[in-house]
């Protein structure tokens, strides 16, 4: 989750989304003190990400750690001149529901200059660090939270702030998109540049009326 002036955003949001893994996933309902433990490690820090790792221990309760870094103020809401670049990563089934601390599959993927983008039986899921959406005149679409991707709580706050459609994206449906972008909970709205082997886009008006929207509500979430 991004920091900001020593105070997490969405932290209500993505505790919850911690609790109902950790209770779907291990059978523990609660995960005690790890609010608590999220403010004390956001103190002092300007502009920073914390993230939170649950482990179940042999006596059925939950460790957990909590690693802080800063943030460069150029990757939140990059906005014009700083798209991203996708390539395709096939993964039968996609990620799923959960936020999943081995992320090697991922990692191996990563070659430093475009982002992994998990595609399963032809459709387009979502980016390893985000949240897919299209643009088609002027509509705005996300693929379904059918259990292959993290229904992340940026994604929510968007769906939220905008008219969004939930429907599948196929490749096709991806190439002739008018607009791409990413939603993540530090990065914010990344407008999409292209995806190698499938097709390249103009950073629109929507991607940016959105990143505005959200740029909004964050800064008043202090």
């Amino acid at each position: 989750m991004l920091v900001r002036d020593g105070r997490p955003l969405e932290l209500a949001a993505h505790l919850a989304r911690l609790g109902a893994s950790v209770a779907r996933l291990y059978g523990v309902p609660d995960v005690p003190g790890v609010a608590e433990l999220v403010l004390d490690h956001a103190r002092g820090l300007r502009l920073g990400r914390l993230r939170v790792t649950a482990t179940p221990g042999g006596s059925g309760e939950i460790a957990t750690d909590v690693r802080r870094a800063p943030v460069d103020d150029t990757l939140v809401f990059p906005g014009y001149g700083r798209a991203v670049r996708l390539r395709p990563l096939a993964v039968p089934g996609g990620l799923g529901a959960h936020k999943w601390a081995d992320r090697r599959v991922l990692e191996a993927a990563d070659d430093g200059d475009a982002v992994p983008l998990v595609v399963d039986d032809g459709s387009a899921l979502e980016a390893a660090r985000a949240n897919l959406f299209v643009v088609e005149d002027g509509a705005i679409f996300t693929p379904p939270a059918d259990g292959r991707i993290l229904p992340g709580v940026t994604r929510r706050r968007v769906m939220e702030l905008m008219p969004v459609r939930e429907e599948a994206i196929s490749l096709d449906r991806l190439v002739a998109a008018d607009e791409v972008f990413l939603s993540g909970s530090v990065r914010g709205i990344e407008p999409v540049r292209d995806c190698q082997g499938v097709g390249a886009w103009p950073e629109g008006r929507v991607t940016m009326l959105v990143a505005d929207e959200l740029r909004r509500l964050w800064e008043m979430d202090r």
